[in-house]
């Protein structure tokens, strides 16, 4: 194969991303196509058919989806601000006391949900606003939603765990239970 074919999906792909169309969903066409043209329509077809049910059909995998599901829940049934105002009662009155409840909840919260990118998400925009409220420097609260959204990601269950033990063929439990020591210190 010269270089110019190789050049027609890589400026194919460009044209796609430059009409919107997602990453992934890009990428699935130009190599769909790709694999018509080298090998034929039976074999792509194949192809996708048999990456299509492993994936359906490793636990490993099914987790994801529902540690979001579950995180949307909470997020929508408004959890996380009852669970906020209940926490404030308690340590509200010590000087930086929701500092230090930000610096506390989202590592359980991405432990429960089981997603930095979702516990981020949440409490951006639950504790931010609360910290306003209280008076707080945005600096400081968005800095905090930074940092600690991302600090829980080996908190059992930790879907991180989840995909570490299946690319090394290790336990999962033995790895959730390795991390649990690290994020209590």
């Amino acid at each position: 194969m010269r270089w110019s074919q190789a050049l027609w999906p890589f400026l194919v792909l460009l044209l796609l991303f430059a009409t919107g169309i997602e990453l992934g969903f890009g990428m699935a066409l130009v190599g769909f196509v790709g694999i018509i043209y080298l090998s034929g329509v039976h074999a792509a077809v194949q192809l996708v058919a048999r990456d299509m049910y492993e994936v359906i059909t490793n636990y490993g995998y099914t987790v994801f989806p529902l540690f979001i599901l579950m995180g949307q829940i909470g997020f929508n049934a408004g959890i996380a601000v009852r669970l906020y105002d209940a926490a404030n009662k308690f340590i509200g009155h010590v000087r930086a006391g929701l500092r230090w409840l930000l610096s506390w909840a989202p590592p359980v919260l991405k432990a429960i949900c089981g997603s930095a990118a979702a516990t981020a998400a949440t409490f951006a925009s639950v504790a931010i606003p609360e910290m306003d409220r209280y008076g707080y420097d945005r600096r400081l609260s968005t800095g905090i939603v930074a940092i600690v959204g991302t600090l829980g990601c080996i908190i059992p269950p930790s879907v991180v765990l989840i995909i570490y033990g299946l690319v090394t063929e290790q336990s999962i439990g033995r790895l959730f239970l390795a991390g649990i020591i690290p994020d209590l210190s």
